[in-house]
């Protein structure tokens, strides 16, 4: 036997134990059960919340656009309108409940879009995951947007001298009903999200839809108020059903019809525009 023979049969005894020792550890081991689609749509749902604690100025419009919208309509038209400031607020909290999420859910779309344009889903559409979850799970993130602006809404509704009939119930019922609207309408905004080239164009776009379906609405005021032409446009609008679905559940006298009715617009467009958005998600870029 030379002397390299006798150098390499240690290495190769080595190599060998080494080999034999890896697969039995590997052996022993089942291999990791694959997250099913909740644990995928609630991972991306906590990265939308991490995105906001690393970001807080995120939630610069949830606080602040809330309480202008609530304080200035109250004493600017709360005199005219109902001849009391407390009178009118009781009228236009529900209202202004339903009009700050509905404005909080053009986030949904800029976000998203955001991240588009950094790249980060091409990383997300190549993994082994629940395909529609990064989509799910950031509007599901998004919940804490809309709960964050009802709860501020309320507080300041509460210090200005609001008092909901139904008590609490009513008020955390008129937040479900409104995160069911927001999420089934926020599908709108993630399809310009991915349609857009870039998130200003996604939010210019978005408050030209819901500017006019919030303000030709009864958020303000009572539609017997005015022309019959724009009544029938008023009382069409999926808002004004919102809206009064809402005011129903905060006095104690909802009733089943008003809830369904209140949701139809939301669950269509969840139908039309979620197969629309995985589409447009999964399409090469």
């Amino acid at each position: 036997m030379t002397e390299q023979d006798t150098m390499a049969t240690p290495d190769a005894a080595r190599d060998t134990s080494l080999e034999a020792a890896l697969q039995s550890a590997l052996a022993r081991r089942a291999a990791p059960r694959r997250p099913g689609a909740i644990s995928n749509a609630t991972m991306f749902g906590w990265r939308a919340l991490l995105k906001i604690k690393h970001v807080p100025e995120q939630l610069f419009d949830v606080v602040i656009t809330p309480v202008m919208f609530t304080v200035m309509f109250t004493y600017l038209f709360g005199g005219a309108l109902a001849g009391s400031t407390v009178d009118y607020l009781q009228f236009l909290l529900p209202g202004i409940l339903a009009q700050t999420v509905i404005f909080t859910t053009i986030y949904t779309g800029v976000t998203l879009n955001t991240d588009i344009s950094k790249g980060i889903y091409d990383r997300f559409k190549s993994m082994p995951i629940w395909a529609p979850s990064p989509l799910v799970g950031a509007m599901l993130g998004d919940f804490l947007r809309y709960t964050g602006s009802s709860v501020i809404v309320v507080l300041i509704g509460l210090l200005m001298g609001f008092r909901p009939e139904a008590g609490l119930s009513g008020v955390i019922w008129s937040m479900m009903l409104l995160n069911l609207f927001a999420f089934g309408i926020g599908w709108i905004f993630t399809t310009l999200g991915l349609l857009m080239r870039t998130p200003g164009t996604v939010m210019t776009i978005s408050w030209i839809v819901l500017m006019p379906l919030t303000f030709a609405s009864n958020v303000f005021v009572d539609p017997a108020t005015m022309p019959g032409w724009l009544q029938s446009v008023v009382n069409a609008n999926p808002v004004s059903h919102l809206v009064t679905a809402i005011r129903a559940l905060m006095a104690g006298t909802a009733n089943l019809g008003l809830l369904v009715k209140s949701l139809l617009m939301p669950a269509a467009i969840t139908v039309i525009f979620a197969p629309l958005a995985m589409v447009l998600y999964h399409r090469p870029r």
